[in-house]
């Protein structure tokens, strides 16, 4: 995981997306949340300073909060 591992893109245009990764850095797994952009039509995705990192302990607090908005929406559509 010493380069990164994609988990999954989420296009957000034609020249943008957020890439969900885990990495290694420094001897520390993180995962991340990270746009990304293009100037060559795609062949090449660059990473922006927009982001966030997570440590792996942090995953439990993220992921109740993605549980509780999908409740949130779902309550919403009702």
């Amino acid at each position: 995981m010493a380069d990164g591992k994609i988990l999954a893109t989420i296009e957000r245009s034609e020249t943008e997306q957020l890439q969900i990764s885990v990495s290694e850095f420094k001897g520390r797994s993180y995962f991340n949340l990270r746009i990304y952009y293009t100037t060559d039509g795609g062949a090449s995705w660059l990473p922006t300073k927009k982001g966030v990192t997570f440590a792996p302990d942090q995953l439990d607090i993220l992921s109740d909060a993605i549980e509780e908005a999908k409740k949130e929406f779902m309550a919403e559509a009702e």
